[in-house]
């Protein structure tokens, strides 16, 4: 099912190339959603835009435009508005009609794309032997809400967990466990990944201090780099006990990745080096393998190199890119490849994909995309700490919501005399804390830093996913409350629009696949967000204001319809956020 606004975008078309002449059919009509209902629904600007071209006078133009504009089925009679504006107004029965077309179909009127790509993207990515931090979090979250968009959209994609599990900091730590604690190196399961990460900070200070020490991890790499047995035996200790530590977040937080790692494309390094040699683009400098940049520049004004292979023959991060852009396009096949980092990335991704192309590894088929995101800021607005000045673990960070959102349960049920079970209570504080955190990350607009407040995020009034969950929950209460089986109500069911919040709320229910298509193209989940929040917004205050179970017949069942598809609406773009519902709070 075609959207309204898509609909309405062809009849533009239609009515730009009888007007004025065909050449005309192809103008954006720049048609977005009214600001104000009293200009209707839609208004469209068109009629500026063309004043200089046709030489006429915008309301002149919109004239024109509206004498071809065939939209009778879907709107009241367009109306001129100002110098020009195009106003529309959606008829009820066309509303009507839309939503009961909806309400039959599994995915809401939301059609699969026609030509699905294949679609890379690249998140969490943590770094092993070091604990998930907070500042993993959004890179996670964010990821997985883009590639549950993009899969429902129906993208074939495939989520990429490039966790940094090869390099110096293997050597480093393997020197330091060699004396401190060599059962590590021999034992699965000897430490735990707490352990391993005092075990790294201990050997960075050592290595930052000690030059003997400095030498020796480096040979460490080396010898883990040319398939050294017991350097390797030791490094997949070190991988498998970071790994159950992630897999354990990755659960609490219902996150789906595959791993591929640095250590992954370690084998075709050599060859990035031969190929990007062969395209005439490498340069020794200083001893190390560089492509000189262009358009950046170091502090004395010359262009800046980037690095592919050091002086000591190891490669470095951008190597590792470059292997990764080639798979991916050459043996993946992706056509769309998604990096969602911090946006102190920017640059870096600037300059390897600028070598990439240059090396024609990258189609012009082929899209990549950096999706950038701000810090986790504390309440004071600095970056979020713990009070020892430590970064905060991700998994204290999880704890920590669902304890809270199991004492406002707690303290909710003793003050309402209710009794529920152990199972029950730890179920949804499991649901509401980890959707709390979640999706105050995702309510954000992501290029933006923001402050980590459990009191916010768990209210249930504002912005936040309990008030979400509520309004879900309110539903069910009306199906328990009057017996109603939702998935039984007469699909032939007439839907009656009569009250203004009905209105409201219809209009907002058929603007769903505009949302899924937006997120789908520009990667900002915020936008869902708003429209979840909005819902269920417009949904309480209908909910408030017009009887529902207590209304005559055919008004009741059109009214029970409109609360099943607020609920199946809520539950879909929650599960794009990767967002349980509940039944009861």
């Amino acid at each position: 099912m075609n959207s309204t606004i898509a609909q309405l975008r062809t009849r533009f078309e239609a009515a730009l190339g009888a007007a004025f002449g065909e050449d005309f059919a192809a103008t954006d009509p720049i048609l977005v959603p009214a600001s104000n209902p009293k200009f209707g629904d839609f208004q469209s600007n068109v009629a500026m835009s063309l004043t200089k071209k046709l030489g006429k006078a915008p309301r002149a133009i919109a004239e024109q435009i509206v004498q071809q504009l065939q939209v009778e089925e879907i709107c009241e009679p367009p109306t001129i508005a100002g110098p020009g504006f195009i106003n529309l107004t959606l008829k009820t029965a066309y509303l009507e009609e839309q939503l009961r077309s909806i309400a039959a179909d599994e995915r809401l009127g939301v059609a699969p794309i026609k030509q699905p790509q294949r679609v890379i993207v690249d998140f969490s990515a943590p770094n092993t032997a070091k604990e998930m931090h907070v500042g993993h979090l959004r890179s996670t979250i964010i990821g997985d809400s883009i590639a549950r968009v993009l899969e429902f959209q129906g993208q074939d994609v495939l989520r990429l967990n490039h966790i940094g599990d090869w390099g110096t900091q293997f050597g480093m730590l393997i020197t330091y466990l060699q004396t401190a604690f060599p059962d590590a190196l021999i034992t699965a399961n000897a430490l735990a990944l707490g352990d391993l990460t005092t075990f790294y900070k201990q050997a960075k200070q050592r290595f930052d201090e000690d030059e003997a020490f400095r030498d020796a991890s480096r040979l460490a790499v080396v010898r883990l780099q040319s398939g050294d047995e017991d350097a390797l035996k030791a490094w997949q200790l070190l991988c498998e006990q970071s790994r159950i530590a992630y897999q354990e977040i990755y659960d609490l937080l219902d996150i789906q990745l595959v791993e591929r790692g640095e250590s992954f494309y370690n084998p075709l390094l050599p060859g990035v080096v031969e190929d990007l040699e062969k395209a005439g683009l490498l340069v020794e400098d200083q001893g190390a393998q560089c492509v000189f940049l262009e358009g950046f520049t170091n502090k004395e004004g010359e262009p800046l190199p980037l690095i592919v292979q050091k002086s000591d023959g190891g490669y470095n991060y951008a190597a590792t890119d470059l292997a990764a852009i080639r798979y991916r396009i050459q043996q993946d096949h992706a056509d769309r490849i998604i990096y969602v980092t911090d946006a102190g990335q920017a640059n870096h991704f600037a300059q390897v994909w600028q070598v990439a192309r240059r090396a024609g590894w990258i189609p012009d088929t082929v899209e990549l995309v950096h999706v950038p995101f701000g810090f986790v800021q504390g309440e004071d607005g600095k970056k979020f700490k713990t009070r020892s000045g430590e970064t905060v673990r991700l998994r204290d960070l999880l704890d920590e919501a669902i304890a809270r959102a199991r004492a406002d349960l707690e303290a909710r049920l003793k003050e309402d005399n209710r009794q529920e079970s152990e199972e029950f209570i730890a179920n949804v504080a499991n649901v509401i804390g980890i959707s709390a955190v979640k999706y105050a990350d995702l309510s954000q607009n992501r290029t933006s830093n923001y402050i980590f407040s459990y009191d916010r995020m768990l209210a249930l009034q504002g912005n936040t996913a309990p008030y979400m969950l509520y309004a879900y929950v309110r539903v069910q209460g009306i199906s328990r409350k009057g017996q109603i089986d939702f998935k039984r109500l007469d699909s032939d069911a007439q839907i009656l629009l009569k009250e203004e919040t009905e209105l409201v709320l219809a209009k907002h229910l058929l603007q769903l696949d505009e949302v899924i298509e937006q997120v789908g193209q520009d990667l900002f989940p915020n936008r869902l967000c708003q429209y979840l929040f909005e819902l269920s917004q417009k949904y309480n205050q209908f909910y408030d204001r017009l009887p529902i179970l207590q209304a005559a017949e055919p008004i009741r069942t059109s009214r029970l319809v409109l609360c099943d598809l607020t609920a199946r609406t809520l539950k879909l773009g929650l599960s794009l956020l990767g967002i349980q519902v509940l039944e009861r709070m």
